[in-house]
């Protein structure tokens, strides 16, 4: 029976790992053989008797009868643990950020194609949310006809929050600050459902919690096509916040909420907006539908488990999602001249 599963590594066993651990063992078709952290302290709850237990990744990738690796460690390490996962011949899954810049995704992309029978996909979890899933089905339907812009504000109260490790503050570890930590999750959206923005105007600061990275991002972006995204990621939003409008011309979708697992940015709610220019005088028919669970992480991880057996490529995180997601972080810290040239970003 449990020869039918795939043995996973979870490299790397803090709160993420913890919680990937907490949604593979709802699934029948994965089982956790391994897991590794530098503290063991953080793992002794785990049956030593069932699952094997190490204090850094390469001796677990020692272990030949893995077959899926996941990787959720620090953004220093990653993309290492990442292209050591693919050369010891495991699928890997790696949470976002996939490292601290962009030659890291870069690195991992050449040993992927190295190994082509093999499945790359990083957690760029949002998008399989039940209201992201819903806005993609009505812009590929085109019932609201073309994209016009976005405004989107994805903010939280501190740089470090929950009691988590300070390594996020440090830009040797991390790469960055709230942008590149939560804020992605921002800017891979506007990119899924806008395209590539090709010019990009940005503010990015760090007045308030005066950390060597970003507490405040601020981007004015625009595709070829003339969508135009207007994106803030805050440290400084003392109410969680989470609020996505997307205005197309025949009407508006406006997310607003978002499950997550701390419950502090409210419900999730999407709001459908029909526009009649001539006649409804700006207050339009609406339809407001609230979900109250989050499918969104044993979706991601059934996802990337059918295409490991389906041998299908990976449709949302895959590869190029995350480099192309990478860039236009960057192209947002460089497009700040005075930011980019102070932190030796290029």
């Amino acid at each position: 029976m449990n020869d039918n599963k795939l043995k996973v590594g979870i490299a790397g066993y803090g709160i993420v790992g913890k919680l990937r651990h907490k949604h593979i063992d709802n699934r029948t078709d994965m089982l956790v053989v391994s897991v590794c952290d530098r503290n063991l302290r953080g793992i002794s709850s785990i049956n030593r008797g069932t699952i094997r237990c190490y204090d850094n990744y390469k001796s677990m990738l020692d272990d030949s009868s893995l077959d899926v690796l996941f990787v959720c460690m620090t953004n220093d390490i990653v993309s290492e643990v990442t292209i050591a996962g693919l050369q010891a011949g495991f699928h890997v899954f790696c949470e976002k950020p996939p490292g601290r810049y962009v030659s890291d995704i870069e690195n991992v992309i050449k040993i992927e194609k190295e190994h082509p029978d093999l499945k790359l996909m990083y957690g760029f979890n949002h998008r399989y949310h039940d209201s992201v899933q819903e806005v993609i089905r009505i812009l590929e339907s085109n019932e609201l006809g073309g994209l016009i812009n976005l405004r989107g504000v994805y903010g939280k109260s501190k740089l470090v929050t929950f009691n988590q490790d300070d390594w996020r503050t440090k830009r040797s570890v991390s790469g960055g600050g709230v942008l590149l930590d939560q804020g992605i999750h921002m800017v891979d959206l506007m990119r899924l459902f806008a395209g590539e923005f090709i010019d990009i105007h940005s503010f990015i600061s760090s007045n308030y919690w005066n950390f060597d990275v970003e507490d405040n991002a601020y981007a004015l972006m625009r595709t070829n096509k003339g969508v135009v995204g207007m994106l803030h990621s805050s440290a400084t939003q003392w109410r969680h916040k989470f609020s996505l409008e997307i205005n197309l011309e025949g009407g508006s979708i406006n997310l607003g909420g978002i499950l997550t697992g701390s419950k502090s940015y409210g419900a999730e709610i999407l709001t459908k907006v029909w526009s009649n220019h001539n006649g409804d005088s700006g207050d339009p028919k609406e339809q407001t539908m609230r979900y109250n669970t989050d499918p969104s992480w044993e979706r991601e991880i059934g996802a990337f488990a059918s295409s490991i057996k389906s041998n299908k490529s990976i449709e949302h995180g895959g590869s190029l999602d995350a480099l192309l997601t990478m860039k236009l972080v960057y192209k947002i810290y460089m497009s700040d001249c005075d930011w980019s040239k102070k932190h030796n970003i290029n």
